[in-house]
């Protein structure tokens, strides 16, 4: 088998995680300069580019200037070129080089290698400029001169010192205003993002105060931004699944310790009552057959009251068509042919879940299949404060005397009727009914059979 080798994380990577804020303000402020940055430096680039091709532009201008006035003092009506004697001829002088044709007429004072690369732009005729470094930055420009006979060309220099430093200026200001732009970019992104996220943290401090279960509050109340408001929707679901869960646990609790101590007393009182002399073999037997029957009815009960936390019994808001839903039942239970569902009015919507709705009238509906004679009727209909449901069957009914302790949870009219069941079918159908605002009750008046009413809310 081989051996599985992890590859140790890079220092790099280590070292960029360690360095990652933590929080989300922290996060966003780095999100934000960093963006700020690349478009900052695209922006310093492009403008220092600009920047620089019109300075050299200017310089180009100002060389061409020169040259053409340079060009006025240059005959070429003749045979022959001819440089004119003017005034200023020392201002015109300064770094300028005149060629008749390839030959040099006129060269400043200590042009040194300049001159050669003057000799160059001369003999390839025509515009030409080129940037050399010769004890400094220098641009050099060729410019013929116009003459119908022949031909002389002006090539001029000019020092590219000021405009390297002008350049230089305006990179460096480029530089200092964004540190002032990313350093005001990131202050004021930590400013917006905290005054943002401040209703998170006024939802955390509530959240921690508020106590789960008794505690009404609720995030849905507050004005926050809409982001925020479907955040507190969503908090204030689970806030009341949390409180419907535990509800749910100690309503578990107490049907259990409550449901489980008749057929535990009747453990330890059969024991007692044999321990307490001696007792014939059928005696014994007798008294073996009842401390199994209570222990059965123990491990139904658990079983019935555990299945039911499983699956989760949750007032959680939902609506649900009646009854598409209680023809789904009939199917699921593979009840008799003889059941018939009806619904008056137009079609009814409860406001709880549809499983919800299948759990609690499915043991009034097991029930009236298990003791009608010959019909079993469900119908569904409008009332004032909701929906109803009614299950009606002509069995036998409810013992008046018996009608008192109908919900109790363990308890059966006659527990040697042949029929199974624990007793807990219809304390757990109210229970269910009521923890989402309705209820399930008998109808003593109904003759003859059953009739048992569910009340539900409406939709």
């Amino acid at each position: 088998m081989s051996e599985v080798r992890h590859r140790p994380r890079p220092a790099a990577t280590a070292l960029l995680h360690r360095l990652a804020p933590r929080t989300l303000r922290g996060r966003l402020s780095l999100v934000a300069l960093v963006t700020a940055t690349l478009l900052m430096l695209v922006l310093t680039v492009a403008f220092n580019a600009v920047a620089q091709h019109r300075l050299q532009h200017q310089a180009d201008d100002e060389l061409r200037t020169r040259a053409a006035a340079v060009a006025t003092t240059v005959d070429t009506s003749g045979t022959t070129v001819r440089v004119l004697e003017t005034s200023h001829d020392d201002l015109l002088d300064a770094n300028v080089w005149i060629y008749a044709g390839r030959r040099l007429l006129e060269a400043p004072p200590a042009a040194g290698s300049l001159t050669r690369v003057a000799d160059t732009l001369a003999g390839h005729g025509g515009r030409r400029c080129v940037t050399v470094d010769v004890r400094g930055p220098l641009r050099l420009c060729s410019q013929p001169v116009p003459g119908a006979r022949s031909e002389a060309t002006v090539v001029t220099a000019l020092d590219l010192s000021p405009y390297r430093s002008s350049a230089d200026t305006l990179l460096l200001g480029s530089l200092v205003l964004d540190a002032v732009m990313l350093a005001c970019t990131y202050a004021l992104t930590r400013l917006a993002v905290g005054r943002a996220l401040r209703p998170v943290r006024t939802m955390t401090d509530q959240a921690t105060q508020w106590s789960a279960v008794a505690s009404e509050e609720r995030f849905g109340s507050m004005r926050h931004p809409a982001e925020l408001a479907r955040l507190g929707t969503s908090l204030d679901a689970i806030l009341d699944r949390i409180r419907t869960l535990l509800r749910h646990e100690r309503q578990l609790t107490g049907e259990l310790s409550h449901e489980l101590r008749t057929p535990l007393s009747r453990i330890i009182a059969e024991l007692d009552w044999w321990q307490a002399r001696p007792r014939t073999a059928e005696q014994t037997h007798a008294t073996h057959q009842v401390i199994a029957d209570a222990a059965e009815s123990m491990r139904t009960i658990c079983d019935t009251l555990l299945e039911d936390a499983r699956n989760g019994t949750l007032t959680a808001p939902g609506t649900v068509e009646v009854l598409p839903t209680l023809r789904r039942l009939t199917q699921a239970l593979d009840v008799p042919d003889h059941v018939t569902l009806t619904t008056d009015g137009p079609p009814l919507v409860a406001g709880v879940p549809p499983a919800l709705l299948e759990r609690i009238v499915s043991p009034l509906l097991a029930n009236a299949c298990r003791y009608a004679h010959t019909s079993v009727a469900v119908r569904s209909y409008s009332a004032p404060d909701g929906v109803r449901v009614d299950v009606i069957d002509d069995g036998p009914g409810v013992p008046p005397s018996f009608a008192g302790q109908l919900f109790e949870p363990g308890r059966r009219a006659d527990p040697g009727d042949g029929h199974g069941g624990a007793g807990l079918g219809l304390p757990l159908a109210r229970r269910l009914a009521r923890s989402a605002g309705g209820e399930v009750a008998d109808d003593p008046g109904h003759t003859p059979g059953a009739r048992f009413v569910v009340s539900l809310p409406a939709g």
